[in-house]
């Protein structure tokens, strides 16, 4: 073997072991492209007191695309403006379009059924205010993967710190994405269309 020849070994021996490992990792990876990852589960059932102090579930909403928001009534800025935006879609809809929000509270002890009707009365009509025991709200909290927690102020006074994820439900009742409602509410109508 001449002195070229041996200088030859050593990266043929790397591109074959670079080739070897390519293939394997092109193998693992289509083997794999035939399962399917489980989805994770958004949303479920429910029973909670709306604003008029009636028990509903989330088979009450069957047959009609819905919104899913968390918040609480004292909330200085996000809720009612994700309220109004929401209020803004629907407006653009029309009023005979079959679609609900339903705007859970994170803060049961202070949002009454009453509390919520006085509140969502400054929000379109299919805007439903929701409450209930904390036991109840806390396992609609957990469905919805959401996420909620008291923040303590002065003198006893408190806050709910909590997230700000509007869920668009399908007619089913199953979870189809966190909808944009800050987008034109022209465009929400569009891509809203095709649930309804």
């Amino acid at each position: 073997m001449t002195p070229a020849q041996r200088r030859l070994i050593a990266p043929i021996i790397c591109f074959g072991l670079g080739l070897v490992l390519l293939l394997a990792t092109a193998w693992v990876t289509l083997i794999d492209r035939g399962k399917t990852v489980p989805a994770v589960r958004i949303g479920g059932a429910f029973v909670l007191e709306n604003h008029n102090g009636q028990l509903v579930s989330n088979k009450d909403f069957a047959g009609r695309p819905y919104f899913v928001f968390f918040g609480f009534t004292n909330c200085p800025d996000v809720c009612p403006t994700s309220l109004f935006e929401i209020s803004e879609i629907f407006r653009k809809m029309g009023p005979d379009k079959k679609i609900n929000a339903l705007f859970i509270t994170v803060d049961p002890e202070r949002d009454t059924a009453a509390k919520m009707k006085d509140y969502i009365a400054n929000f379109d009509k299919r805007i439903i205010g929701l409450t209930g025991s904390r036991p109840a709200i806390d396992r609609a909290i957990k469905s919805f993967r959401a996420y909620a927690r008291k923040v303590p102020g002065k003198d006893g006074e408190y806050s709910m710190d909590h997230s700000a994820v509007v869920y668009l439900m399908n007619k089913r009742g199953q979870f189809v994405n966190a909808f944009n409602i800050k987008q034109p509410p022209d465009k929400a109508v569009v891509a809203l269309a095709k649930f309804l």
